[in-house]
């Protein structure tokens, strides 16, 4: 009837930004903000190694623009995308909500798939992806986490491994910013809220740093300056058996102290970032550090070295200081660089679908601790 169809007409232009690239020997760009905000101008760093052959949009504007960039075909519906012969891979960038049911028909489609984080809204989607794909005679999908290749975080995980710090307990992660956001990634009907657009990202950064499994997740979220009905701050606590602790803070609420922040501690050192720039302070490797043996007497009247506190092992040992500026390279490039290489040459790709999982399942866990 004519309302259906005007509230359909009137669905669709809601949803302007369902853009899906179909990538040929790997592909390029999207048609919404993701794709030609991020994926375009990522590509062309690598030019060559992918070729785009079929784009669809809902929006005939946003398929004319595909046509006059890559002279390629276009189509309204994914449904007749997935039927394109030509097309190897489906790059998929749609709304958080429609990954899920977008990914699973191209792969009943028998397409490979790449698909944008967040990959699902939940563990229960992911999972059932994942049981669909990277099996033998069944397609491949990967999804693209690919801030995992950050300059910064990529020397803060090279500092733990590296066991300058010792033992390490504690590691806080923040990702800050002040927004009155408005766009549909506010509103939960879309899949949005911080934990599903910068979540994937630093709860990646975090298992990783955490290194062991998860023993227990604590976690809070909160509405403070944005619109919609989503969380635009929120803080996560992962603990494993081990006793190290990583805190992460997501925020679009905070004025000050914007930006991404690390901050490791160990029993011999700390790592903190200041911008671009990560200072490590570590006592010297070479340098064995007696226990400590506390004194029950009485301890002198002054305050320092002959009173109340002090050790004096800490007086004989040896600090090295550090200053390391990371690398600047585009990690979404090389994340695209992976991909090729994992897709055409066979080699293993670095985001592995176990990872992948497990920040699904922090994801869905946060939800759940934080239901209204």
């Amino acid at each position: 009837d004519r309302k259906g169809a005007q509230a359909d007409g009137e669905g669709h232009r809601r949803q302007d930004e369902r853009n899906l690239l179909h990538l040929r020997r790997h592909g390029e760009r999207q048609l919404g903000r993701a794709g030609w905000g991020m994926h375009t101008r990522q590509l062309a760093a690598v030019n060559g190694l992918f070729e785009v052959v079929a784009c669809c949009d809902i929006l005939p504007e946003r398929n004319q623009k595909a046509i006059d960039k890559y002279n390629c075909r276009t189509y309204s519906s994914i449904e007749e995308l997935v039927k394109d012969e030509e097309v190897e891979i489906v790059d998929i960038a749609t709304r958080n909500c429609d990954h899920y049911k977008h990914a699973l028909l191209a792969l009943e489609h028998g397409k490979d798939v790449l698909l944008e984080k967040p990959m699902t809204i939940n563990f229960d989607q992911a999972f059932d992806l994942f049981r669909r794909a990277n099996k033998p005679g069944l397609p491949k999908l990967y999804v693209r986490q690919q801030r995992r290749f950050e300059g910064m975080f990529t020397a803060v995980m090279d500092v733990v491994k590296s066991g300058k710090l010792g033992k390490i307990y504690e590691i806080n992660i923040e990702q800050n910013g002040y927004q009155h956001r408005d766009d549909w990634q506010t509103l939960s009907e879309f899949g949005g809220g911080q934990l599903l657009n910068w979540g994937p990202h630093i709860i990646d950064h975090s298992l990783q740093l955490l290194q062991n499994p998860v023993k227990t997740i604590i976690s809070e979220t909160k509405q403070i300056i944005a619109g919609g009905d989503c969380e635009d701050h929120l803080n996560i606590t992962l603990k494993d058996d081990y006793g190290r602790t990583v805190n992460m803070c997501i925020s679009g609420a905070t004025a000050l102290k914007k930006g991404r922040h690390f901050e490791v501690y160990g029993d011999r050192g700390a790592a903190v970032t200041n911008g671009n720039e990560l200072t490590i302070k570590y006592i010297d490797q070479s340098v064995e550090v007696p226990p400590t043996i506390s004194d029950p007497g009485t301890p002198g009247a002054a305050f320092g070295k002959t009173g109340t506190y002090a050790n004096a092992i800490d007086e004989t040992l040896k600090w090295v200081e550090e200053k390391v500026t990371p690398s600047t390279d585009d990690e979404l490039v090389i994340f695209w660089e992976y991909l090729y290489k994992s897709y055409r040459e066979g080699q293993p790709f670095p985001i592995k679908e176990g990872e992948v999982l497990d920040i699904m399942k922090t994801i869905t866990t946060v939800k759940e601790q934080n239901k209204k």
